[in-house]
């Protein structure tokens, strides 16, 4: 399915969201951005085993960059790393490109000045970012992302064993420490502590 009008995604994006904010705004144009930079005319369609994008905060501009790209976490094609930057970088497979988009830390003030009549910062940031070009509200950058056969969808590896928990660990995300294969919770990369 070629590429939606932004008044589509918007409503794509708020259903898929919850609500309709300054972020996802940002998160439409980036992904419409990137996506276009890439030359790619159907993410969610014929160009969907094209892409692979990795976003780099968890918050509202990464849902709509999801509603754009059609890129799931559960899809193995929307990567996290948590750098707590508005950035995202969008990889086609295809012709081994990406672009690393990075939201201005001018855009909030860029925001403001066509809108001061607006007091709510959030509807004034709407209003403004629909408006904004992709050039004035994000930074860019051509980058080269190696990105492993075992990040690719649809990767098939053994399952192996944590020596230490015992939990089974896929796509080659164990640790080998001491000759022991290890997961990365065990190997010390644990997010929660166990209780008993």
């Amino acid at each position: 399915m070629p590429l939606k009008t932004f008044a589509e995604y918007e409503k794509l994006a708020e259903a898929a969201h919850g609500h309709l904010c300054a972020g996802q705004i940002l998160g439409l144009w980036m992904a419409l951005y990137g996506v276009r930079l890439l030359g790619l005319t159907d993410p969610v369609g014929a160009d969907r085993k094209r892409l692979i994008t990795y976003v780099e905060i968890d918050r509202c501009a990464t849902d709509a960059i999801a509603v754009v790209t059609g890129c799931r976490l559960g899809k193995r094609v929307l990567k996290f790393r948590d750098f707590g930057k508005v950035a995202a970088t969008f990889c086609d497979l295809s012709d081994r490109r990406a672009v690393r988009l990075v939201a201005r830390d001018t855009a909030k003030q860029r925001a403001r000045e066509p809108y001061p009549e607006i007091l709510d910062k959030n509807q004034q940031q709407m209003h403004a970012y629909r408006e904004l070009s992709g050039e004035e509200l994000f930074e860019r950058q051509w980058v080269r992302v190696s990105i492993g056969v075992e990040d690719l969808p649809g990767y098939k590896a053994a399952r192996v064993m944590c020596a230490q928990c015992g939990e089974g660990i896929n796509f080659k995300r164990e640790v080998v420490r001491e000759g022991r294969t290890l997961c990365r919770a065990c190997a010390g990369e644990r997010y929660y502590e166990p209780l008993g």
